[in-house]
């Protein structure tokens, strides 16, 4: 069965550039997918390991799902929201295209996979706070003689 997601075979386009020139360079799904974990992970690393760990799935849904979004609002852009389609020999129509109805839906579930995922970040609350005693001052000459008339 063909589905929207199968036309969305598209590849990010970036520019690199070294010594005054520009490469372009394509980054597959895959790769794209792999920079979105490494993104999440850096912005949820306040969260404990253990936690962490436990969420790792949490974390790669969201970044297929952040990638193919944006792939479909490319989509979207390209061809629009609307499609045509033909009922019959003398019935024709525009509905909303297959890219929109997946991406409305993907983007509801990943708005609540994300919230989820930044629940699970300690309040500031929650975070123990422990306090850190300045090293003792060392008495210069003038303290000392000071400190010695306060003793009679």
């Amino acid at each position: 069965m063909f589905t929207a997601l199968d036309s969305c075979k598209i590849t990010r386009v970036t520019r690199t550039y070294g010594g005054g020139v520009v490469f372009l360079t394509e980054l597959t799904k895959e790769k794209r997918i792999k920079k979105e974990v490494t993104r999440l992970k850096r912005l949820f690393n306040v969260i404990p390991k253990n936690t962490l760990e436990s969420v790792m799935s949490l974390i790669t849904n969201a970044a297929f799902m952040t990638v193919t979004l944006e792939d479909l609002q490319q989509k979207i852009n390209e061809d629009g929201a609307v499609t045509k389609y033909q009922n019959g020999e003398n019935q024709w129509g525009t509905k909303k295209s297959p890219e929109v109805e997946i991406y409305n839906t993907m983007v509801k579930n990943h708005a609540s996979l994300i919230k989820q995922l930044t629940e699970l970040i300690p309040k500031p609350d929650d975070i123990p706070i422990v306090p850190v005693m300045p090293p003792p001052k060392k008495q210069d000459a003038f303290e000392r003689i000071v400190n010695r008339g306060q003793g009679g």
